[in-house]
């Protein structure tokens, strides 16, 4: 998030993550989230779609961290909303089988993702689904992607994966991508959090996992400390 609130709740009250809400979910929130330093942009974009992004950060009982988008990448805005003010969640999983809105579908975002879809490989054997700008206007059913809009894939890789099946994910996304000419980024949800496809199927070492209390790089991102 390129700006972000104070929280709405007290400095030392516990903190968890609701488990009804996983990162990359997006939530639509029936009601603004009432703060004075909210930026002028978010007025507009929360009035054309009500929707936010689960981040990978904890909240107090009765609270879920977001991030709402605005027409640029600049107008990124991270808070927290009521979990009583959520209406409807899908998760990147729900939205592979949606329809892009009419006439978008010749978006390379979009046509990566039928072509992913459409085509058996190693993908398959696993839940994944679009996040970014393309998962927004699935879920959202507004204009969001452009035609250089990367599109942005979570994987749900929860057990541990053989190197070859990696590479072969690797190899399905690169292939795609040509085709299409636009750019996929694949990110697997392991349980240390968020850690780049790229990184695994290139054999580093130690790479970096996002989780809810911070990031940090780890040697295996399938056994947690």
């Amino acid at each position: 998030m390129h700006a972000r609130t104070t929280p709405p709740f007290d400095a030392d009250a516990p903190l968890s993550c609701d488990p009804r809400w996983r990162a990359h979910d997006l939530l639509r929130v029936a009601r603004w989230p009432h703060e004075v330093d909210t930026p002028d942009w978010l007025h507009e974009a929360f009035a054309r779609a009500p929707f936010a992004v689960v981040r990978r950060e904890r909240a107090a009982s009765g609270f879920v961290a977001v991030g709402f988008r605005g027409a640029t990448r600049a107008q990124r805005f991270g808070t927290w909303v009521a979990a009583d003010a959520i209406e409807a969640a899908w998760s990147p999983e729900d939205l592979v089988t949606v329809e892009a809105l009419d006439g978008r579908i010749a978006l390379p975002a979009f046509a990566a993702l039928v072509k992913l879809r459409d085509t058996r490989s190693a993908l398959h054997e696993f839940a994944w689904g679009p996040t970014g700008s393309a998962g927004f206007e699935l879920a959202a059913r507004v204009h969001t992607a452009t035609g250089s809009s990367d599109l942005d894939l979570l994987i749900r890789m929860p057990q541990r994966c053989e190197t070859a099946t990696l590479r072969a994910l690797a190899d399905t996304l690169t292939q795609t991508s040509s085709l299409v000419q636009t750019r996929i980024d694949a990110q697997l949800e392991t349980p240390s959090g968020g850690v780049a496809l790229a990184e695994l199927a290139a054999g580093k070492p130690r790479v970096l996992a996002r989780a809810a209390d911070g990031a940090r790089l780890v040697a295996d991102p399938w056994q947690t400390a």
